[in-house]
């Protein structure tokens, strides 16, 4: 069914039409919300809140932009509504300190499931500002904004994020050489 289509029926309540869209976006939004909580079972609950929160504001999206942008901006939402509620942010938040630069390019030798699974391993603070920043497209002043911390303290989470992955980076590329070397 056309995408237009499926809106209008979720707009009108038809339980066909929202069947269909949550099928249709379900497994993209679960990675959204998988990618700012650890464990499987709370990125469930996030999925459910979130459809929960489509199903009822859907009357609001005005088709002036994509509706998958939306959509995902609703599911960014509740992740962070979620994260805020059990201070999840405040604990691994250092506010004002610096983080030297970090070079990126080992992150370069990485695959993208590799690398998803370095990011979940990250501290929840760290997580959320590098999804908001390099995956979502957030600015730091934004992300401030958002998650109601100052600018400088999402540069430095960013930072300490990219430098852990490149950690776990090195890591799995040194586990990697050694596997090669014994065969």
């Amino acid at each position: 069914m056309d995408e237009q289509l499926l809106i209008d029926g979720c707009k009108r309540g038809e339980a066909s039409a929202r069947k269909e869209l949550y099928e249709l976006y379900a497994p993209a939004m679960m990675s959204v919300c998988a990618r700012y909580v650890h464990d499987r079972e709370t990125a469930r609950d996030l999925l459910q809140d979130g459809f929960i929160k489509v199903f009822t504001k859907i009357q609001t999206y005005s088709a002036t932009g994509p509706f998958g942008a939306w959509l995902r901006r609703v599911f960014v939402t509740t992740a962070l509504e979620y994260l805020r509620k059990y201070d999840a942010l405040r604990s691994s938040a250092q506010y004002g300190e610096q983080v030297e630069d970090v070079d990126a390019s080992v992150l370069d030798r990485l695959s993208a499931d590799d690398l998803l699974e370095c990011i979940s391993r990250l501290p929840t603070g760290y997580r959320t500002v590098f999804n908001l920043y390099a995956i979502e497209g957030y600015t730091h002043k934004e992300i401030a904004a958002m998650l109601h911390i100052q600018e400088i303290t999402s540069r430095s989470q960013f930072a300490r994020a990219r430098k852990a992955l490149q950690e776990m980076v090195q890591s799995l590329i040194a586990q990697d050489n050694v596997s090669r070397n014994r065969t």
